[in-house]
């Protein structure tokens, strides 16, 4: 073959292997495109295998390569951890000298992500571990010594979903140092209510940055970043207990149905058609960040008569479970909450201190009517009923009440004890334990005109419908959120 010939087939040659590198730069391409999910670095072109990543090189010497790690998805979640992560460390709440910790990582993208922007001591916890990268662990009892971290980051709404937030963050405080950063991703917080309910899960903190982001599906989220101080109160002697009402509480007064300022004529009529108006707290606001969920029914009377017939049945729980408590003094009920689970009967009578009181019930035959607590020598009872008066034992209410909840507990109370709230509610405000009371159901009872008699009002009580507005108003005046019950 002469010189011509040679020379065409190395230009075939030559155009042979530059089509196929030409093949393999666009086949790295698309891997990199597709199943990585990023673009090729400018530094390799994608022309060999990826440099060993920290992923990489801890899957190598500690478990073998997780397939799921290459995923589009997995590594399109540790690219949007990334930028929030190098947000954090350009705003200084992390550094690369962090030792930090995610809380509830599962597969561990936030861990990773850590590592990849420099972050290298960096652990994730979850119930079950994803070596390298996440270790098993309880979240209500992390498995580190306390002042571990300076740095704990809690995504994937991990506080908003725990049955116990209150226990979570006891465990990031306790693992957390002094002045280390607390950064948490949360759906809830968007009210004021929710937002103060979430840092009272972080007492002696001190926020540093609170504000709307998107979530790792684009949904409306809020990132809320503390600081622990290097001082942490210690926890509240209940009996130095101050009450002051936080603003964010007065303001939900504003949008709650009005009060009835003229006195029914047909109170058994127009106080239970006001009962379709309350608008209940629970769907006003986000409850999600209270320590605990707790219903008191003070004059609860028979089982059925509101525990179930109202509170179960139509308030709104935002999925909580509520501890219950029923307060009544009138024995003839006791039997019946023997048999009942998840209701704690408390035996005594709703007073202003503990002492042995004179409690009334009127009924006619076969009957047994409402009891009241009455001075011994009370004889205000009608023509037509019998009068039975026990000797029954009266309970500091205020004290009881500071004893078994907290200002971190959601609690619902309903109120029917036959008058004595005219010196109950006054002795709640006096110790400040109304402070304790997050919405309040009050039958407020009167002189009212009578349904059995036109024109007569009741005598078995002495107060009027102006005294009892007037305590309504005192209430929602201290920032107390009372509706109006029958």
């Amino acid at each position: 073959m002469g010189p011509a010939g040679k020379q065409g087939s190395f230009r075939l040659l030559f155009v042979r292997l530059l089509f196929f590198g030409v093949m393999f730069v666009a086949v790295r391409f698309m891997y990199g495109a597709i199943v990585l999910g990023e673009k090729c670095d400018a530094l390799d072109f994608c022309f060999f295998s990826q440099p060993q990543t920290e992923s990489s090189s801890m899957a190598g010497e500690n478990s073998s390569p997780n397939p799921v790690w290459s995923t589009r998805k997995w590594r399109r979640t540790v690219f949007y951890y990334s930028a929030i992560f190098q947000d954090l460390l350009n705003n200084e709440f992390l550094s690369n000298t962090s030792k930090s910790l995610c809380m509830d990582a599962e597969t561990g993208q936030e861990v990773l992500a850590l590592k990849e922007i420099g972050v290298v001591d960096a652990v994730g916890v979850s119930k079950k571990k994803s070596l390298p990268l996440v270790v098993a662990g309880n979240l209500f009892g992390l498995p580190f010594d306390n002042s571990t971290f300076d740095f704990i980051f809690c995504g994937h709404h991990t506080i908003e979903r725990s049955p116990r937030p209150a226990n979570l963050a006891m465990e990031i405080t306790r693992t957390l140092k002094s002045d280390g950063f607390l950064v948490v991703h949360t759906s809830s917080a968007g009210d004021s209510y929710s937002y103060n309910s979430f840092l009272n899960l972080f007492p002696g903190f001190v926020l540093q940055r609170n504000r709307e982001t998107r979530g790792l599906d684009n949904s409306p989220a809020r990132e809320i970043i503390l600081q622990k101080s290097e001082e942490q109160n210690s926890e509240e002697d209940p009996s130095t207990f101050e009450c002051v009402m936080p603003e964010y509480k007065s303001k939900l007064l504003q949008s709650v149905e009005p009060l009835i300022e003229e006195e029914p004529l047909k109170p058994w009529i127009t106080l239970k058609k006001n009962a379709k108006n309350i608008k209940y707290l629970s769907s006003m606001v986000d409850i999600n960040f209270k320590t605990r969920y707790v219903y008191i029914d003070v004059g609860a009377r028979s089982y059925g008569s509101s525990i179930v017939s109202w509170f179960k049945k139509q308030y709104p729980k935002q999925n909580k479970t509520f501890e219950i408590y029923a307060i009544e003094a009138d024995q003839t009920f006791y039997k019946e909450y023997e048999s009942k689970k998840g209701v704690n009967l408390v035996k005594f009578a709703a007073w202003v201190r503990n002492e042995t009181l004179s409690f009334e019930v009127n009924g006619g035959e076969g009957r047994r009517g409402m009891g009241r607590v009455v001075p011994a020598a009370s004889s205000a009872v009608g023509s037509d009923q019998t009068r039975v008066v026990d000797e029954i034992q009266g309970l500091d209410f205020a004290g009881w009440l500071k004893s078994v909840v907290s200002v971190t507990d959601y609690v619902v109370m309903k109120m029917d004890i036959e008058g004595a709230e005219f010196d109950v509610l006054p002795r709640l405000i006096e110790t400040g334990a109304i402070c304790l009371i997050d919405e309040l159901f009050l039958e407020c009872h009167y002189n009212r005109w009578q349904k059995c008699c036109p024109g007569k009002r009741s005598p078995k009580y002495q107060n009027t419908y102006g005294q009892c507005f007037d305590l309504f108003s005192k209430l929602r005046g201290s920032g107390v959120l009372v509706h109006q019950w029958w």
